[in-house]
């Protein structure tokens, strides 16, 4: 993946913790799947008239996923393959199938959510070996903003400025804050700054934050409904909000991070998992995925005009400085330690002392 964003080719207490697991565990058994009413019924020969897949994924790729499930039943080898599915904030969805909730494939927002799988021998350790390491859509973080932008926000040290509210995810159980954190931290870690002057300044955008919903998906309807000035937002999710009529513009800031989002086939799955990965990755799929605001991360994939785009004809501009996580946060399971670790991680401790996330 090329840094100029051309593809080429918990953190509150351990009893706000369980608690979210808990409500996690509940909403993924109650509400949280249901049948796709994309996925036909019919069946051919070699079809999947009786096979059912159970998708769990973080709460932003539904919607593209549900596009995705509707062309690969139009093929041989998605013919007739039903979906049972469950969406939410990654790591919630990643502890549930640990504990239990039946999954087939996984579409996390972050890679050390595939790795919790990993560790339960649920997901074979060579998931990542592919020529897309394991990722399977991709997008950079934007500052979401009203409609005219009427704090006249440009970048990131707008958003420390006194009387501005943001919105963003919590990192204990939002993979997308966890890219929203990265890309604060950059700002200063990648343009010169020491370690003392990015705690400063991520401790100062999170004194302005005035709500940490539970997920990415929480955090955009959070403000949609009105809260806030500035939303810390995937650009597919501000993409798919104008799609469905929201109103509100974006600003890209010179220093952004690329957001790998893996996906990955059980162990015990059924076979017709491997095949709808094969889809994901394909171009057929990867459209599907940029129509929906992603950032395709195959080349040749022809998509068109994007809907909702700031520009639609060109929906996916290059970022100045886009960071990565190989080359500017050595790995996930290194950043996980510094940043996300319980009790010790630089974020967790900022944000366990700001006590917003009680």
């Amino acid at each position: 993946m090329r840094k100029d964003g051309v593809p080429y080719m918990n953190i509150p207490r351990r009893a706000t913790a369980a608690l979210a697991l808990a409500l996690g565990l509940t909403l993924a058994a109650c509400g949280g799947g249901s049948d796709d009413d994309n996925a036909s019924g019919g069946t051919t020969g070699g079809g999947g008239s009786d096979t059912t897949l159970h998708i769990v994924g973080f709460a932003v790729p539904e919607a593209a996923n549900k596009a995705i499930a509707a062309e690969w039943n139009k093929t041989d080898a998605g013919k007739g393959v039903k979906f049972q599915t469950s969406y939410g904030a990654s790591g919630d969805q990643s502890r549930a199938v640990v504990n239990g909730l039946k999954a087939d494939y996984v579409h996390f927002s972050v890679s050390s959510d595939v790795t919790r799988l990993v560790d339960a021998d649920l997901v074979d350790a060579s998931w990542n070996q592919g020529p897309t390491k394991g990722i399977v859509s991709s997008s950079v973080v934007v500052l979401a903003v009203r409609e005219g932008n009427p704090k006249g926000i440009k970048d990131w040290d707008d958003l420390i400025k006194p009387g501005v509210e943001i919105v963003t995810p919590n990192p204990a159980s939002s993979g997308a804050a966890r890219w929203n954190a990265l890309a604060a931290w950059g700002h200063i870690s990648a343009n010169g700054g020491t370690d003392a002057e990015a705690t400063d300044f991520v401790t100062k955008l999170f004194g302005n934050v005035v709500s940490l919903p539970n997920s990415g998906r929480d955090a955009t309807t959070t403000f949609l409904s009105g809260t806030g000035d500035v939303l810390l937002a995937y650009e597919n999710e501000a993409i798919l909000a104008r799609q469905n009529g929201e109103k509100l513009d974006w600003v890209y800031p010179k220093t952004s991070i690329l957001i790998e989002n893996p996906g990955a086939v059980l162990k015990d799955a059924d076979p017709k998992a491997t095949a709808w990965l094969d889809f994901v990755l394909s171009k057929d799929g990867q459209k599907q995925f940029a129509l929906k605001g992603f950032r395709p991360i195959i080349d040749g994939v022809e998509y068109g005009e994007v809907e909702g785009a700031i520009d639609p004809k060109n929906p996916f501009p290059t970022v100045e400085q886009l960071l990565t996580v190989s080359e500017d946060f050595e790995s996930w399971s290194a950043l996980s330690k510094k940043f996300f670790a319980e009790d010790t991680g630089i974020i967790t401790k900022i944000i366990t002392e700001s006590g917003k996330a009680e």
